[in-house]
C-alpha cells in the first residue's frame, strides 16, 4: 500500500446505508475506518472530496423518531437537524489526522449559470489546495423537488457534479452492492459481477437491479446515471463495497474491485463539462437518425434538416439536450435559434431560414463548438 497511486485527485461517495450499516443510525466505527482511509491517501499526497449522505437519517436518530416520515418539509426538518450532527461527526474523526475539513451544500441553481459553476469550481480547488477535504452535501433545505430543477436528486449524481467541477481523475461510489451485476444477485444466485464497463449504454442501464435501502435515495440506476457523466467528462468510475477492508486504499492503488466504468472521452475543457452536466437545459430538440450520426460519428454541427421536434420553451443563447428519435439522450449544446423558430425550420435546408424567418443566425442550430455529445 506503499506505491505510487495512479490518481491525483479523486471523489468519494458514501451512501446512508453505508454510514448506519443499514441501521438507524451512524456507525461510528465503520464511519472511523472510512476516514482512516481518505486520511491514509490524504498524508500520501492524494487530493480529496466526500460526497456524503446521511443527513436526514442522523435528523430522525437525533430526534429519536423511530417511524417513516413522509413529506418533502419534515425531509427538510431532519436534514437540518442532522446536518450539524453528521459534520460534528466527521470533524472529530479527521480531527484525530490533524486534517482540516470545510463544509459546501449544493443545489443544482448554484451551478445552473456559468458564473456560479465557476465560483464553486475556483472554492473546491481552493480548498484543495490548501490541503483541505471538502465534505459535501445537497442543501435539502432549500432543494425541494416542487422547485423544478433545483434539486440532484440524490448524492450519486451530485458526486459526479463535484467531480466534473474540479475535474478529478476518480469517482469512488461506496454503497452496499458490490457494482453492476448481470442480473440482481438478490433475486438471481447466478448473476456474476461485472468487473469492467466500456461503455454506458441502454444495454448496461437494463442491468440495473434497482437496489434501494429504507435510507438511502439511490439505486444502481442512479449510479449508472452518475457514472455516464463523469465517464463522458473523461473521470474513471468505480462502484464498490463501502464495507470491505481498506477498499478506498485498493481502489486509490488500481486494484480490480467492484465495477470500474472507464472514460469514454478525454478529459473535457471546463466549459465543455459545463453544457455537459445540462444543469441549465431549457429544453429538448429530437433530431433524426441521419442527424445523430453526423453529430457522433463525423463531429458535425446541427442543422434544421435533421430536427424532428422541439420540446420546452426556450430562447436564442440557452442550453438545449438533444435526444435522437428512440429517446436516448445524445449530448448538449447552446442553441443558435428559440424554439419559436425551429419550430417553422425544422426538417428545412439552411438556405431556407432566411426566407421563411425574415433574419438569419447562421446555418447552424447548434454549432459543432457549442455542442458536446455523450
Amino acid at each position: 500500500m506503499t506505491g505510487k497511486i495512479p490518481y491525483k485527485r479523486i471523489v468519494a461517495k458514501f451512501g446512508t446505508s453505508l454510514l448506519t450499516g443499514g441501521t438507524s443510525e451512524l456507525d461510528i466505527n465503520r464511519m472511523s475506518d472510512l476516514v482512516n482511509q481518505l486520511a491514509s491517501l490524504h498524508k500520501r499526497g492524494i487530493q480529496l472530496s466526500l460526497v456524503t449522505s446521511g443527513a436526514v437519517a442522523c435528523g430522525k436518530s437525533v430526534l429519536g423518531l423511530t417511524r417513516k416520515v413522509r413529506g418533502i418539509p419534515y425531509k427538510q426538518v431532519l436534514s437540518s437537524v442532522g446536518q450539524s450532527h453528521l459534520m460534528y461527526t466527521y470533524e472529530n474523526l479527521f480531527k484525530r489526522h490533524n486534517i482540516v475539513i470545510a463544509q459546501a451544500l449544493l443545489t443544482r441553481r448554484d451551478l445552473c449559470d456559468r458564473a456560479g459553476y465557476l465560483n464553486a469550481r475556483n472554492t473546491l480547488l481552493a480548498l484543495i489546495d490548501l490541503g483541505v477535504i471538502c465534505i459535501i452535501n445537497e442543501n435539502d433545505v432549500v432543494a425541494i423537488d416542487e422547485i423544478q430543477g433545483v434539486r440532484f436528486g440524490d448524492n450519486d449524481n451530485l458526486s459526479a457534479m463535484v467531480a466534473n467541477l474540479i475535474d478529478a481523475d476518480l469517482l469512488i461510489i461506496l454503497s452496499d452492492i458490490s457494482g453492476l451485476y448481470t442480473a440482481d444477485p438478490r433475486i438471481n444466485p447466478q448473476a456474476t459481477l461485472i468487473p469492467e464497463v466500456k461503455k454506458i449504454d441502454e444495454a448496461v442501464f437494463a442491468l440495473a437491479t434497482g437496489s434501494r435501502s429504507g435510507l438511502g435515495t439511490g439505486g444502481m440506476y442512479t449510479k449508472l446515471q452518475a457514472a455516464r457523466m463523469a465517464t463522458a467528462c473523461g473521470i474513471t468510475v468505480i462502484i464498490a463495497r463501502g464495507d470491505e477492508p481498506d477498499i478506498l486504499i485498493k481502489l486509490a492503488n488500481g486494484e480490480s474491485v467492484g465495477t470500474k466504468f472507464l472514460p469514454s472521452s478525454n478529459k473535457l475543457e471546463s466549459r465543455e463539462r459545463w453544457i455537459l452536466a445540462g444543469l441549465s437545459v431549457k429544453g429538448r430538440l429530437i433530431i433524426d437518425e441521419g442527424a445523430a450520426k453526423a453529430l457522433k460519428n463525423e463531429n458535425r454541427s446541427l442543422l434544421a434538416a435533421g430536427i424532428v421536434e422541439t420540446e420546452g420553451n426556450f430562447e436564442r443563447g440557452d442550453l438545449v439536450d438533444i435526444y435522437n428519435i428512440a429517446g436516448q439522450r445524445l449530448g448538449s449544446g447552446i442553441t443558435n435559434y428559440s424554439s419559436e423558430d425551429i419550430e417553422k425550420i425544422k426538417g428545412v435546408h439552411s438556405r431556407k431560414i432566411q426566407s421563411i424567418l425574415g433574419y438569419d443566425y447562421g446555418s447552424e442550430i447548434v454549432h459543432r463548438n457549442n455542442l458536446v455529445i455523450l
